[in-house]
């Protein structure tokens, strides 16, 4: 039996973390909340503000994760970055929004994990 879609979102989640870690990100928050929604990873590289969307997706049917970020959510993880770079004056001023889309086969086996940088929002 798959692993249900909440277990397969958070290893998505640890495996983005790990991916950023591997490349020399420094993360400075994981689900950062707003009233408006959430960031999943907030990471920074050298003098670069990374935003970082990840995206899951179990079977290939619907579309592959990198394929799910709809408009809608786009605009949205946009406001949310603008938002949290009001939150401190000394963070870095090159910002963007990238997504990490974790892939899955239907047996819950990773497939592919793929980092777009400046994906929705770039430097």
């Amino acid at each position: 039996m798959p692993p249900p879609r909440r277990v397969l979102g958070d290893l998505g989640e640890r495996l983005a973390v790990q991916h950023l870690l591997a490349k020399g990100y420094r993360i400075r928050e994981r689900n950062f909340r707003f009233r408006e929604g959430e960031i999943d990873i907030v990471a920074e590289q050298d003098d670069l503000l990374a935003f970082i969307e990840v995206r899951c997706r179990r079977g290939q049917t619907l579309g592959t994760a990198s394929e799910s970020l709809t408009p809608a959510k786009q605009r949205r993880l946009v406001g949310l970055a603008e938002a949290y770079g009001q939150t401190d004056d000394r963070l870095p001023e090159r910002r963007r929004i990238d997504v990490i889309a974790v892939d899955f086969e239907p047996s819950g086996r990773l497939l592919s994990l793929q980092h777009i940088e400046g994906a929705v929002w770039g430097e």
